[in-house]
């Protein structure tokens, strides 16, 4: 990824937060010469590894092999700028449009897990986090289904881990602009409901 150095997130707790949030990853790996990808949720497991299951039908289950590398990317949000909102345009009008958005990448070693014990510890793990995050109290159980559909449909799904390498993250919100220009995106930012970005911002004021 191009990471101009004003656009580099360096804050741990900004990158979680936006795998936390859109935790519906992109996978990029190479199948037989080509690019492949997939797309899966993912939570971390521990601080170096993320967890996910595909479908056992899945073209990457076989496509892939232990300790293969992959490509994990979370997209955050983003929203177009334009060049109306700078304030300096009136004084020189050399100004274009662009985007504003916040990217993670991380990159790693894939490993499959088909053991039926495995499978249940990470379906259940990410149904865990899922539901309570959902629903709370009243998060959806495994054990709220019949054990037999439980049993049928874990036959049906492939877990696997990925061992983090490497996280690259990018915060690309108007750093290089002049400060009215920079607190007038945020002000649009903030009124148009995109809080993440405008918030971010607010936090990269201080």
């Amino acid at each position: 990824m191009h990471i101009p150095a004003q656009f580099k997130e360096t804050d741990v707790a900004e990158i979680q937060r936006i795998i936390e949030e859109y935790p519906l990853a992109t996978l990029v790996y190479q199948s037989e010469g080509c690019v492949a990808a997939q797309h899966i949720p993912l939570i971390f497991d521990g601080e170096a590894s993320l967890i996910g299951h595909v479908a056992a039908d899945n073209g990457m289950v076989s496509e892939l092999h232990n300790q293969d590398s992959i490509l994990v990317i979370f997209s955050g949000q983003n929203a177009y700028i334009s060049p109306n909102w700078y304030p300096t345009k009136q004084d020189h009008h050399r100004h274009v449009p662009t985007w504003n958005y916040q990217a993670v990448h991380i990159t790693g070693k894939v490993s499959f897990h088909r053991d039926a014990k495995s499978c249940r510890a990470v379906v259940g793990k990410l149904t865990k986090h899922f539901e309570r995050k959902t629903n709370g109290s009243s998060a959806w159980k495994m054990a709220d289904a019949p054990a037999e559909y439980i049993e049928s449909m874990l036959s049906q799904f492939v877990p696997f881990e990925i061992s983090i390498e490497q996280i690259e993250a990018k915060s690309k919100l108007s750093q290089n602009r002049e400060a009215v220009d920079y607190d007038s995106v945020q002000q649009k930012m903030s009124s148009a409901g995109k809080l993440d970005l405008a918030n971010r911002m607010e936090g990269l004021k201080e």
